[in-house]
This record gives structure tokens, C-alpha cells and sequence, in this order.
């Protein structure tokens, strides 16, 4: 206890001597140190207070938008690794209007069969050519119209829904999926969660579908799935002309009906499902298109009947949804992985995977689709296994055509038709037609200038363009094999291959460039290629199962030199690293920069402080002082 009184005593004396020299600092006229120093403690506070003291007192936004902040924070946390890891991509209310932006990527749900670019007012778009670019001027969104709400949209490019988030300042949120469902290519999904924690029920207004410039059309109300759940449907079908042709399409499109006023009671939720239905026929004469608009209003009218029996309960909706996903993520089975680079124009992992998105959405998924026959599928999947000729042009991450923004629905339908022609023209006709699933594995392929080539698969590129990281994973090779091909950047600048099998029916062999070195056999762990180069230029690495075609090659690919491939330079890698040709330095460097940037202030504030207070003017003062 004593210990403890004397303890407390110190630290009385301790703040007793500080306030005491305080007080003598404040005492007394105001001389110019004392000026010096106030006017740096102003500063001081200027700077590194001020700003949070007026956030505080001057913005009251801020303040009335906490709760929107929290809302979308909890919306977002499940998708924070797609985000990082450039599976998803996220459009903040405030950058949506940015066009201009391009890495703002339009918001876009699609199924080959019909696609919708997911922004307020947007109409159907169903096939013409190569993509989805006829414009139906029905626009089916639901929307919670509240001037109030702040709004996000996400797309998740692994499950192929778009969600888009709203959260009002009161706590009040609404929550969206949509998908272009992928079994049933004819069906658009809208899922709507809104969910009212206040104590008073609240009264929403609802955007509802609407037409636009569609004057052929005819709409009609009617009543599916009789009985005490029977429910209003609209029925909207018409003519579309198309561009530059006398022919014409007949369009059906059926879409649930609702009120556009919502009631949502106290500490309640509505959870509501809304079904469209897109069927049309094939170009048709003008004069065909009276028998042809009852036949696809019929046949839409009973695909919705059989959508709504598949969807009688909660279970059987996240059933409908994972079937759509599953697809998707079958999809990306196949996929391509690059390191970032901060160099000027390069293409990245975002932009990549947004454009392959982007392209899958306008083709497809044969295989997966309920009415496709079992034969038809067989058929497809065998195409899937043959891909000889493709790719035969040079890597399309060089082509700088296709790797326009797609900050609009003009340039995501720009992009999608440039990349399908492309592929079809470079060998991979027979990919394209398979759907999804071969226009995925055949834009793996350009990449890299992979080809599939007389019984081998082969690398094209030269090895002066591996400055960077690439993963090419789960190629298809035959009915039951899988190759994941990496190239990693050592630390000495030079590029290896490290080539390894997912899955295999059979043994494989692979060489580098010239095989002039044994056949190695690939199995499940990486075996490692040099890269080399060959005069004159050839493949920098082969694969088959034919172990005697590979010895073969060496005869056949006739070379005058080989070697290994030099180290990149310097600058060239540090272009990509750190965005310019000078490099990184080393941490220690900037610290000692800092330290004496420091140092040399507090030298030079000594110095004018010692200006102020060795003035002659104190001397003055003791010479008077002295007289007297």
C-alpha cells in the first residue's frame, strides 16, 4: 500500500511540473519563439484534425447514409473472393452512368438464346447472326422505384446471375437475382427479396414491363395454373422486321403480372418470383407470319405452364437455380489464369474473364438443354473431343480488336460477333459448333496459340512474349483427358514450362521446342520444359499419346539451331511489374529518403527558429537593463 501512495505521489509531482512549465510558457509577453511555436501547433492541428472535426460537423450525408453503407457491406462480404480473385464484377451506383469508363463492363445476363443488358429500361434482345443483337422492345424488369435507395449491381461470371442490391437510408433493402436460365433456354429469371425491418408497414412503387417501339405487337391477359393459386399472365406477341431483309420474326413473350404498388408489412419480407418466357420462330416471309405468330404464342404459353409446375415451392426455385448455375460452373471448368500487369494497354485477368463472360453469354449450352435430344448431346459431346485445327492464327491476347470495352450493349455485341468470327476463321468452326462449351475451350486455345495439330497439341508463341505468368487449365484432350500447361517467370527473367495432367485415359508424352530430347511422360505432377529457341521458329512445346509420332518428330521438324531462350531484360519486366522501366527499389531506400527529408526540415525550423531568438533585439534589452 505504501509502494502504491508513493507511486501515485510521483505522478502527481510529474503532471505538476508539466502544467507548472505550461503556465510558465503562457506567462509573460509574446515573444517570437512562442510565436513560432503556436503557429506550428496550428498547423499541426490544421492538418491532421481538422479534417476529421469537419467530416463531423459539416456532413451530415454521411451520417444518413451509415445505414446504406452497412446494408451493402453485408450484401457484398459473400463476394468479396470472386471479387479479388476477378470472378465477379462489381458497378457502384456512382460509376454506372460512366460510360466512358473502360473497365465499366455492362451488367449482362444471356443464354444464347435470348440476353438482357441488366440497367433501368432495358428491353430483350434475341438472336440475329452470330449474337444477341434483335431488339425486342419488351422491357420485363421489376424494379423497386425509390428515389431513396442507393443501388449496386454485381455480376458473378462462375453462376451467370447478375444481382443487383438496394439499400435505403431507414434500413429497408431489396435484393435481386437474374439469370438467363441456362436448361430452359426459353425462360428469364427475376428473383425479388424485399425485406422491411421498420415498425410500420411500407408502401413500395414497383416499375413494371412495358413496350416500347413494338407497334405489331398484341397483348392479352390470361390465367395459368387453375385453381386457388391461379395467376395473371401477360401475353405480348408480335412482329420484328429484320435489319436489312423483307423477312420477319414472330415473337411471344409471357411475363407474370403484378400490381406496381407493393405492400410490405411491419418486420416483414416479400419474397416474390417472377417468370418470362421468350420463344420465336425462324426467319419467315411477311406473309407466313399469321400461322407462325399463333404457333410460338402457343408453344410460349405452355413453356411457362411447365415452368410454373417446376416451381411450386421454395425448394423447387433454388432447385431451378442450381441447375442453371451448374451449367455456368461447368463452363469455366476449362479456364485461363494471367498475373496482373501494370504496364499501359496490357490485358488483364478482369478484362478477360469479363469478355469471355461476355461471350459465352451469347451461344448455347446444347448439352445441358431439356429438349435437346439424347442423340443430338452425343453428337455434341463428340465434337467437343475433336478439335483439330484449332487455334491456328497467333495469340488473340495480342489482337487489340478484340479486347474492346464493354461498357455498352452495342460494344458487348460488337466484341461477342468480332470473337466468334475470329475463332470460326482460325480452325475452330468445329469447337463453335458444340455451343458453350467449345467457344470457351477454343478462346483457351487462342490465348495461347495452342493448336491441336495431327495428332499433337502444340504451343505457338514465341518465347520473347512469356514475360508474364499464364495457366492454361483442364485443356480437353480426347474424351477423357485433361492438361493444365503453366508458365512461370524464375527469378533469373526466364520463362519455364511446367506441363501436368488432371485427369488421363491413356499415356502422354510431351517435348519442347525441336524435340531433339526424349519423349517425358506426363502424369498428375509438373514436369518441368525448358524454353527454348529454334531457327528457324517452331512450337515450344509438343503433347500427344503416340509416343511414336513423337520420336517421329524429331525428323521431322528440321531446325538449323536450338537453344534456350534468353532472360528478358530487366526493363521489360519491370514495365510489367511496377508500370514503368525503372523497377522497384528496395523498401530501405524510400525509408532513408524519408528519414532525411525529415531531418533536413527539422534542421532548416532550428534554424529560423534560432534567427527569431537570437534577434538583436534581446540584446537591446540587457544593455538598458544594465544602465538602469
Amino acid at each position: 500500500m505504501e509502494r502504491t501512495n508513493n507511486n501515485f505521489s510521483d505522478m502527481s509531482r510529474r503532471a505538476g511540473e508539466i502544467f507548472r512549465r505550461i503556465n510558465r510558457l503562457t506567462d509573460g509577453p509574446l515573444t517570437r519563439k512562442k510565436l513560432v511555436i503556436l503557429i506550428l501547433v496550428l498547423i499541426f492541428l490544421l492538418l491532421y484534425i481538422g479534417p476529421t472535426i469537419m467530416n463531423s460537423l459539416f456532413n451530415t450525408e454521411s451520417s444518413l447514409t451509415s445505414n446504406q453503407n452497412v446494408c451493402h457491406r453485408n450484401f457484398l462480404n459473400p463476394f468479396q473472393d470472386a471479387l479479388s480473385e476477378y470472378d465477379a464484377y462489381l458497378r457502384l451506383e456512382s460509376t454506372a452512368t460512366l460510360s466512358s469508363l473502360s473497365h465499366n463492363y455492362v451488367p449482362y445476363v444471356g443464354n444464347g438464346m435470348l440476353g438482357l443488358a441488366l440497367e433501368h429500361d432495358s428491353h430483350l434482345n434475341i438472336k440475329f447472326g452470330r449474337t444477341l443483337s434483335l431488339p425486342v422492345y419488351y422491357h420485363p424488369l421489376y424494379i423497386v422505384d425509390d428515389l431513396d435507395m442507393k443501388e449496386s449491381t454485381l455480376v458473378d461470371y462462375k453462376k451467370g446471375i447478375v444481382h443487383r442490391f438496394q439499400c435505403s437510408s431507414t434500413g429497408l433493402h431489396v435484393s435481386y437475382q437474374y439469370y438467363a436460365h441456362r436448361t430452359i433456354p426459353s425462360l428469364f429469371v427475376q428473383e425479388i427479396l424485399i425485406n422491411n425491418p421498420l415498425n410500420a408497414p411500407k408502401s413500395l412503387h414497383l416499375t413494371v414491363p412495358r413496350l416500347s417501339d413494338w407497334s405489331t405487337s398484341v397483348k392479352q391477359t390470361i390465367k395459368l395454373h387453375q385453381g386457388v393459386d391461379a395467376k395473371e399472365y401477360e401475353v405480348v406477341t408480335g412482329m420484328i422486321t429484320l435489319p436489312e431483309s423483307e423477312n420477319v420474326i414472330a415473337v411471344s413473350v409471357v411475363c407474370r403480372k403484378l400490381n406496381n404498388i407493393l405492400q410490405v408489412e411491419a418486420r416483414d419480407g416479400l419474397d416474390l418470383l417472377i417468370l418470362t418466357i421468350v420463344q420465336y420462330s425462324k426467319p419467315i416471309k411477311r406473309s407466313d407470319y399469321a400461322k407462325q405468330k399463333d404457333i410460338v404464342e402457343k408453344k410460349a404459353i405452355a413453356e411457362m405452364e411447365k415452368v410454373i409446375a417446376l416451381t411450386g415451392d421454395r425448394t423447387a426455385v433454388r432447385r431451378l437455380r442450381e441447375n442453371h448455375t451448374r451449367v455456368w460452373q461447368g463452363l469455366w471448368y476449362t479456364g485461363f489464369y494471367i498475373s496482373d500487369s501494370k504496364a499501359t494497354g496490357v490485358v488483364n485477368g478482369d478484362r478477360i474473364n469479363a469478355t469471355i463472360y461476355a461471350i459465352l453469354s451469347q451461344v448455347r449450352s446444347y448439352e445441358h438443354e431439356d429438349h435437346i435430344k439424347l442423340d443430338t448431346k452425343s453428337e455434341i459431346l463428340r465434337t467437343l473431343t475433336y478439335s483439330e485445327g484449332c487455334y491456328e492464327g497467333y495469340s488473340t491476347l495480342d489482337a487489340f480488336n478484340l479486347w474492346k470495352p464493354l461498357n455498352s450493349l452495342t460494344n458487348l455485341n460488337t466484341v461477342a460477333s468480332i470473337w466468334l468470327l475470329t475463332l470460326e476463321k482460325q480452325g475452330c468452326h468445329n469447337l463453335l459448333k458444340a455451343g458453350a462449351s467449345g467457344v470457351n475451350q477454343a478462346m483457351i486455345l487462342s490465348f495461347g496459340s495452342l493448336r491441336f495439330s495431327n495428332q499433337h497439341l502444340e504451343y505457338n508463341i514465341h518465347p520473347s512474349k512469356l514475360h508474364r505468368d499464364f495457366l492454361f487449365r483442364r485443356i480437353n484432350y480426347g474424351n477423357m483427358t485433361h492438361v493444365n500447361i503453366s508458365v512461370i517467370l524464375q527469378e533469373d527473367n526466364k520463362a519455364a514450362i511446367f506441363v501436368a495432367l488432371d485427369r488421363s485415359d491413356r499415356t502422354y508424352y510431351a517435348c519442347d521446342a525441336g524435340c531433339l530430347d526424349s519423349p517425358v511422360q506426363l502424369g498428375p505432377y509438373r514436369k518441368y520444359f525448358p524454353v527454348k529457341l529454334t531457327e528457324p521458329l517452331t512450337a515450344i512445346l509438343y503433347i500427344t499419346a503416340d509416343k511414336q509420332h513423337m520420336e517421329d518428330l524429331r525428323h521431322a521438324i528440321h531446325v538449323h539451331e536450338v537453344i534456350e531462350a534468353p532472360a528478358h531484360e530487366h526493363h521489360v519486366i519491370a514495365l510489367h511489374r511496377h508500370g514503368h522501366s525503372l523497377g522497384g527499389l528496395n523498401p530501405l531506400f524510400w525509408v532513408s529518403i524519408i528519414v532525411l527529408i525529415v531531418m533536413f526540415h527539422l534542421f532548416l525550423c532550428r534554424i529560423i527558429m534560432n534567427e527569431f531568438c537570437d534577434s538583436g533585439t534581446s540584446i537591446s534589452y540587457k544593455r538598458l537593463y544594465n544602465k538602469a
